[in-house]
This record gives structure tokens, C-alpha cells and sequence, in this order.
């Protein structure tokens, strides 16, 4: 096959692959012109996912009559004018790839009116070719207008995800920048959400209307007080310990104020909590670091979210020694509640004091294999065992644990028990955690879930990847015993629970779930997640001061499970000490 140059119309394309990804890539491209135009304002409206359309209106600088038709010119661009520009760049947009790429891939139409000029423009393109080009009046500022994106590059179309997953990624990439620049007024309009920021300058006000004012109230200011960070300043916010999430997705890292998304940094936050949160729980944060423009460099990828640092190592220091010192100093003392929860929201007799701790009925173990007094416990208690799920291998209790007898409580995290080759201690959470998911799964699997409808239902608002799976998955909530249903726009009503929440908050058990489904995975894994996170929330916690009839009724359940020796995020459940190891400790052998 002969060597050929690529027409221009084809090279295009190609470049526009690079660049344009999916709709969100879009939105990136226009709202970072946006702000490198000095915009105050900047408004996102979006339909069909950003694929039928996305119309981006700023009221920056805007573009002079005379340029608007070469800003549509490959490699195109204000913002750099040599080589040598390129060792420090101070703009969030620099290649001039973006408006070619977008136009060649899309129909769109440009009014503009630059600052020093009475009349604006109006341009109209359509698959890279000028239409039309005219005066009209307009504001001070850039309406940038795309339309049926993809349509003529069926493949890459074909391949996009629903219109509520594009829709999700543009509102994720909406408001990291809502939060990167508070004193920008951010709008966005998806159709079914809104996001609106005030512009006041204050992240916390940024914060509260990007997620709550809860979560604004729970946020923490960075402050570092260590001299050998004052090269690399960092600041934003971060979350007390106690407000925690259940994956990533609440993690927003910029480098001046670029966002980007780097494991590194993820991990310096993560190591600055440790010791502060719970394991496989992660903190919110917007977390921003200044550096010399040539101490980092941002021309990696096409999509400038990846970045390379002169001084990894003195970055990730500077930010984990910055959020530490933050949450030394500055976290607030827990507050002491009362142990004893409340059921006022349950439906049901009255609950009489809690003899045990869980709000499940243990397994009745065999009274021939049992002591008199835990005979006794198990017929209280009332407990029967489950039915194997179908596809999963059967063990009797035997092949899977011995028969223990409990002998107290370490730390009052670990259950020790006695058996017939030594010593075992047992995780009380992992354990119960363990029971809990085995229990959920049974339910599940026969159509029987244990549900509780609540007198008042409680409302919960959800963004679009999670009202996705919600409605993708209703049945897997359903046969969780969780009840759900849409209240209008992002608010959904949450009638019924599960009984075996009933000591727990409903509605955060709720949005962990679609977080942690939310992380990915096979579709066979889905209702798996959700069932993890709520077996996480149900199970006793570590700190727990249980009763030798609890830990003993606890240890009887984890025997009957058909996979004892982890929870379900495989963390051990149970360590064995053998007799010829406590035989050799002691000297005795």
C-alpha cells in the first residue's frame, strides 16, 4: 500500500479522537477557555448527555470580529507564542487543538463580542467547514453553542455510555472547577439536575452548594504550619474524620488550580488520615497546590488531567504533612452521644432494651454440641440457619470451623476463643460482617428480604451516576429490602429499609451502596457491592463491649457460615494460635 498524506478533513478527525473523548471533553475544553477569558460568570446547559446538545455562555473577554474565524484554525491560539513558553504555562487551555477538533466532529455556532468592540460576531460551522459568518449584537462575552456531536463519526458515537453516565461525567467535570474557582459563578442545566454556585469567593459556600451544608459545616481549612512546605503552599479544604465516603469520587486534587487527577496525591491524602478514619472509608477534600510553573509540566496528554512534577516526592510531602498538621490541630472532639438508638421512625411493636446487640436472631446451634448455658442463649435468641446459596459450595460448620468455645474480649475488637488445635481470635465486625452478608444474600436470593417500612419516609438527593443505578438496579434494591422511588428531579423517597438497619442512618447505608457499586466491576459483582456496603453498616463495630452470651452467639453464626475465614472484602475474619505454637512460646517444647 502506497505512502499517502491524510487529507485535512480525515487528519482532523484524528486529532479530534485524541482530544474530544466523550461529551465531557466538550464541556472541559469551553468552560477552561471560559476562565482563561477572565469569565466571572459561566453557564453549562446540556441535553441528551451533551451529545444532541451543549451550550457554554461566559461573560469574558470575548473574541475580536477579526479572529473569530482563525480561533477555529488548527494550532490557533492566544495564549502561547513560542517555544520556550511551553517550560511555564499559566493557562488552563494552550494547544489550540480545541475548537478545531470540537468543530470538526459537531455542528457549532459561535456569537462573541469582544470587550473594546460595540457589534459582535456570530460564526456557524459545520464539520469543520465555515457556513456562515455575520455581525450581530450580543453581551460582552462567548456563547459557544455544539450540536450533534459525533454524527459524523458513528464509531466513536456507537461507543458512548447512556445519557445519564455522560451526563454524570459533565456534571463531575463542572463542578471540580466550581470548586477550583469560587469566585466564578457556575450554572449548569442537565435537564433533570441543576447545579448553581454563588461566586462569593468562599470554597466553604462552594462546598455547600456543590454537596450540602452539612458537608460545608463538616469541612476543615488546610492550614500548614511546617516551614519546609512554604515552597509548595497548599491549600482548600478537607473533611473531619467522622465525615467519610465510600470510595474516591469525593477526592478533588488541582495543581494552580488545574484539576488533575494523580494517585500520588490520592495517596499522600489517604496516608495523612490514617489512624483518623475507619479502614476502606475515604475523606472529601479539595485540595489545592501552588507551584512554579516550571515545576510542573502539563503537556502529557490531550486531556491535561495528567500531570508530571519536577519534585514528586516533595509534593506528595507538602500535601500530607499540610492535611495531617490540618487534622491534629484543628478536628473538633467527637461528640459524646448516647449509645442506646432510637426507633421513633420504625414501624412495628415497641422495642424493649436490647438484651443483645444485633437486631437479628442468631443461629440456633445443635443443643447436643453445646453447653447447657449456650443452649440456653439459642433458644432465647430463636435463630435458625440458612439455606446455601444456589451456585456456591456447601461446608458444614465442621470443615469450615471447629467447634470454639468463647473465652472473652481483647481490645473490644477481638472475640478469643478455645478450640481443639489452640487458640483463635475473631474480628467481631469482619465476622459479623460476614454473617450479615451471607444472611443478605439468602434473603436475596429466596425473594424474602426483611423489610421495614418507615412512618416517615426520609428523602435523599442523588446525583446522576447514582440515580443510574438506582434505576438500572431496582430490583437488587428491592430484594435487598430497600425501597426507593423518585420524588422529582434529584430527590428520591426512601420508604422502606431493611430490618437489619435498624440501629443504623438508612440513608447513608443508601448512598454508600450506589458509591460503592458506583466503583465498577462485572454486572454479576453489582449486587454483591451493594449487599458489602450493607453488611458493613449493620455489622457490630469495633469498640463494641459485647456480653459473653453475644460473642458466644456471634462465634456460634460465623460457624454456620459457608465462608467463614473472611468478610466480604477479604480481610480475615479469624486467626488461628496452635498448641505447638503456644507450646513453643512457653518452652514447653
Amino acid at each position: 500500500m502506497p505512502i499517502r498524506l491524510l487529507s485535512d478533513k480525515v487528519s482532523s478527525m484524528i486529532a479530534a479522537g485524541e482530544v474530544i473523548e466523550r461529551p465531557a471533553s466538550v464541556v472541559k475544553e469551553l468552560v477552561e477557555n471560559a476562565l482563561d477569558a477572565g469569565a466571572s460568570e459561566i453557564s453549562v446547559d446540556v441535553r441528551g448527555g451533551g451529545v444532541e446538545q451543549i451550550r457554554v455562555a461566559d461573560n469574558g473577554c470575548g473574541i475580536p470580529y477579526d479572529e473569530v474565524e482563525l480561533a477555529f484554525q488548527r494550532f490557533a491560539t492566544s495564549k502561547l507564542s513560542d517555544a520556550a513558553d511551553l517550560d511555564a504555562i499559566p493557562t488552563l487551555g494552550f494547544r489550540g487543538e480545541a475548537l478545531p477538533s470540537i468543530a470538526s466532529v459537531a455542528r457549532v455556532s459561535l456569537v462573541t463580542r469582544y470587550a473594546g468592540e460595540e457589534v459582535g460576531a456570530r460564526l456557524e460551522i459545520e464539520e469543520g467547514r465555515l457556513a456562515d459568518k455575520r455581525r450581530q449584537g450580543a453581551s460582552p462575552g462567548t456563547v459557544m453553542t455544539v450540536r450533534q456531536l459525533f454524527r459524523n463519526v458513528p464509531a466513536r458515537r456507537k461507543f458512548l455510555r447512556t445519557t445519564a453516565t455522560e451526563t454524570a461525567h459533565i456534571q463531575t467535570l463542572v463542578t471540580r472547577y466550581a470548586l477550583a474557582y469560587p469566585e466564578v459563578r457556575f450554572a449548569l442545566n442537565t435537564g433533570r439536575s441543576s447545579l448553581a454556585t454563588p461566586g462569593s469567593g468562599s470554597l466553604r459556600e462552594a462546598i455547600a452548594a456543590v454537596y450540602s451544608l452539612n458537608v460545608a459545616e463538616g469541612m476543615l481549612d488546610i492550614k500548614a504550619s511546617d516551614e519546609r512546605v512554604e515552597r509548595y503552599p497548599v491549600s482548600g479544604m478537607v473533611s473531619q474524620p467522622a465525615l467519610d465516603r465510600a470510595n474516591r469520587g469525593y477526592m478533588s486534587f488541582f495543581v494552580n488550580r488545574r484539576w488533575v487527577q494523580s494517585r500520588m496525591l490520592g495517596f499522600a491524602l489517604e496516608q495523612a488520615y490514617h489512624g483518623f478514619m475507619k479502614e476502606r472509608r475515604f475523606p472529601m477534600a479539595v485540595v489545592n497546590i501552588s507551584l512554579d510553573y516550571d515545576e510542573v509540566d502539563v503537556n502529557v496528554h490531550p486531556s491535561k488531567t495528567e500531570v508530571r512534577f519536577r519534585k514528586g516526592d516533595r509534593v506528595f510531602s507538602a500535601i500530607q504533612q499540610a492535611v495531617r498538621h490540618t487534622l491534629t490541630t484543628h478536628s473538633p472532639v467527637p461528640e459524646m452521644r448516647r449509645a442506646e438508638p432510637t426507633y421513633s421512625g420504625y414501624t412495628g411493636t415497641p422495642r424493649q432494651p436490647n438484651r443483645y446487640f444485633w437486631p437479628i436472631e442468631p443461629f440456633k446451634p445443635p443443643a447436643a454440641d453445646r453447653g447447657e448455658q449456650d443452649g440456653e442463649i439459642a433458644r432465647d435468641m430463636q435463630g435458625a440457619a440458612f439455606e446455601p446459596v444456589d451456585g456456591e459450595k456447601g461446608y458444614t460448620h465442621l470443615e469450615a470451623l471447629p467447634a470454639l468455645r468463647v473465652l472473652g474480649q481483647v481490645r473490644a475488637t477481638y472475640i478469643a476463643a478455645e478450640g481443639p488445635e489452640g487458640m483463635y481470635l475473631i474480628d467481631q465486625h469482619a465476622a459479623h460482617e460476614r454473617v450479615m452478608f451471607e444472611r443478605i444474600k439468602a434473603e436475596a436470593a429466596a425473594s424474602m428480604p426483611q423489610s421495614q417500612s418507615l412512618l416517615e419516609p426520609l428523602t435523599v438527593e442523588l446525583n446522576p451516576r447514582q440515580q443510574e443505578l438506582l434505576g438500572a438496579h431496582q430490583q437488587i434494591f428491592a430484594a435487598l429490602g430497600l425501597l426507593v422511588e423518585p420524588f422529582g428531579g434529584d430527590v428520591y423517597i426512601l420508604r422502606g429499609v431493611p430490618s437489619i438497619l435498624a440501629n443504623a442512618d438508612p440513608v447513608k447505608a443508601l448512598v454508600d451502596m450506589l458509591d460503592e457499586m458506583a466503583q465498577g466491576g462485572d454486572v454479576e459483582s453489582w449486587s454483591d457491592r451493594a449487599a458489602y456496603s450493607l453488611a458493613c453498616h449493620a455489622a457490630v463495630r469495633a469498640g463494641k463491649i459485647m456480653s459473653h452470651e453475644e460473642m458466644t452467639a456471634l462465634t456460634r453464626q460465623l460457624e454456620e457460615c459457608q465462608q467463614p475465614h473472611t468478610c466480604p472484602h477479604g480481610r480475615p475474619t479469624i486467626i488461628h494460635l496452635s498448641a505447638s505454637h503456644l507450646e513453643r512460646e512457653f518452652g514447653r517444647r
